[in-house]
């Protein structure tokens, strides 16, 4: 939802701990290192989900399997269909840890088939990597291929549920002058934000078809961020609910992530349609 740095969805895999000096500093002390073992029995061909990620376990786990809120440790390497590798933590010598939903949705998905131990083989479609548009160092569209071992898995926060509903909430939305429409689902007399304020919220975001591609509530931790500084339907539709609310939003792609969208997570001319409850404002 964030204008400036993008949605927690949409946070790039190699920018949550690649990307820094001390990291590289670190690595460039390390001594590059092979992956490990691959099962005798392994498959040779892969098998494919409904959301088209490829798989095939090079060797099987039979340590704890993560769980989307987990937070995982790996080594790994990536590559291009052209067989080009644009990473890998075993050249770096170090492996990396990272939350599984602060990644590109093949690797959170991929991660939860292997157990601790394991290693696994991902083909992510561009659908579930970096779109069309790409990203540094990884062409529009590219389909990317990894080598990923399981190190170890962090039990994250338990997914929670959206609180309470008031039994008279409408059933109607209602629209503001800018478009916006939205009802307030649970009323309060607490303090509503202004746009230099800060809020603390957790949330639920869907697409028209219901599909879901964010949650504060699944992660199992609130989010804080100022209000200034996200989609303009957030902007304004928080203002509209205290402290202690809950208010559901439709916001139309104009005040949300436009015509272009955010590929692949957000398409384009979206309208976004959120549950937030308001915990704090500061």
């Amino acid at each position: 939802m964030l204008r400036r740095f993008g949605s927690i969805v949409l946070l790039s895999l190699f920018a949550l701990q690649l990307g820094t000096e001390s990291h590289m500093l670190r690595a460039a002390d390390k001594k590059p290192v092979e992956p490990g073992a691959v099962d005798k029995n392994a498959p040779e061909e892969f098998t494919t989900t409904k959301s088209g990620l490829k798989y095939r376990v090079r060797r099987k786990g039979t340590g704890q399997k993560p769980a989307p809120q987990d937070t995982v440790s790996v080594h790994y390497k990536g590559w291009l269909d052209n067989g080009k590798e644009f990473d890998s933590s075993y050249g770096r010598g170090e492996s990396i840890e990272f939350p599984l939903r602060g990644v590109i949705a093949g690797w959170t998905e991929g991660m939860q088939l292997v157990g601790k131990g394991g290693m696994i083989e991902l083909e992510i479609p561009h659908e579930l990597g970096y779109g069309e548009k790409g990203t540094s160092g990884i062409p529009g569209k590219s389909t990317l291929h990894f080598l990923v071992e399981l190190l170890e898995v962090t039990e994250g926060p338990k997914p929670l549920t959206p609180g309470a509903v008031d039994k008279d909430a409408p059933k109607e939305f209602s629209k503001t002058a800018s478009g916006l429409k939205y009802r307030i689902l649970r009323k309060s007399d607490g303090v509503k934000p202004k746009v230099s304020n800060t809020v603390t919220v957790h949330y639920k975001g869907t697409l028209d078809d219901g599909s879901q591609f964010d949650s504060s509530y699944e992660r199992g931790q609130p989010a804080s961020f100022p209000l200034g500084r996200v989609i303009p339907g957030w902007t304004e539709g928080m203002q509209l609910v205290g402290k202690g609310g809950m208010v559901e939003l439709e916001i139309p792609f104009g005040l949300a992530y436009g015509e272009e969208g955010r590929p692949p997570v957000i398409p384009p001319k979206a309208t976004l349609h959120f549950i937030v409850e308001l915990i704090e404002v500061k």
